[in-house]
């Protein structure tokens, strides 16, 4: 019994797959270089970015385009064992073609489509409960989400704000998206503290929380109804639900020396 371990990039998923692929092996499990000791046999192949992008050219030349979106996207999700139920589908799509990915009958298909269906469920509503602290000219915000939507969130928000130079942390992941006027990147970020805010940004916050104390009618007050609009999981990561001290704690320490990105937002 084999069991592959690889960096956690989509590349490195890949690699392994090519590999499960090339020797007709199927694997117990995926480890992360921090996944500790194994009862199975570990191989662990480098993450070779030639054959990655020759198995996910096949993704669409072979099975579909949209075969090829469902892999990245479902690579993004925080399914458990989700690189066991891709490989999976990546075996059968490149045997049997599109249908895979239509047979909403498989257990393995169900399973992937569920978890994707909960993601963009979590990118949309991020996309509306982000909230951002104007930091010396750089908006600057955090998120705690359970799927990897930072990739997704990114050509969003640097549409959106287009002209401003932005940070986005993502402390479940350790990864900081970077905006200045469009061009955008990711990169890896373990320490994140956001730092002091002046003045303006704290009366800001003030009017922020302000607002919440006094939309509701106090006689009509509905805890339950009001969770529906805006889930309890998002409320630690948002400014009306805060204190400015419990704020100025998280901003990238070396990010902002960084600000200059050099990828254009899609």
């Amino acid at each position: 019994m084999t069991a592959y371990r690889y960096d956690g990039t989509f590349a490195g998923f890949l690699t392994c797959a090519w590999d499960a692929l090339e020797r007709g092996i199927d694997p117990e499990a995926f480890l992360l270089p921090d996944g500790g000791a194994s009862l199975w046999e570990v191989w662990e192949p480098a993450t070779d970015r030639e054959k990655a992008r020759r198995l996910y050219a096949a993704l669409k030349q072979r099975v579909s385009p949209a075969f090829q979106k469902l892999i990245a996207r479902g690579f993004l999700t925080c399914l458990p064992d989700k690189e066991l139920a891709l490989l999976t589908l990546i075996r059968r799509g490149l045997r049997e073609g599109d249908r895979v990915r239509l047979d909403l009958s498989d257990p393995v298909m169900a399973r992937v489509n569920l978890a994707l269906a909960k993601m963009w469920t979590e990118w949309d509503h991020l996309k509306g409960f982000v909230r951002f602290s104007d930091l010396d000219g750089v908006l600057v915000g955090e998120i705690e989400p359970k799927n990897r939507v930072l990739p997704l969130l990114a050509g969003h928000f640097a549409a959106r704000y287009s002209g401003e130079q932005i940070v986005l942390y993502d402390r479940t992941h350790h990864e900081a998206f970077l905006s200045h006027r469009g061009r955008w990147k990711l990169v890896p970020a373990e320490d994140f503290r956001m730092g002091p805010a002046g003045e303006t940004e704290r009366s800001y916050r003030a009017m922020w929380r302000k607002y919440y104390q006094t939309i509701a009618i106090e006689g009509r007050t509905n805890p339950k109804c009001q969770s529906t609009h805006l889930p309890k999981r998002y409320r630690h990561v948002m400014t009306e639900f805060l204190t400015d001290e419990e704020m100025d704690t998280a901003l990238p320490g070396r990010a902002l020396e960084r600000g200059r990105t050099d990828q254009k937002a899609p």
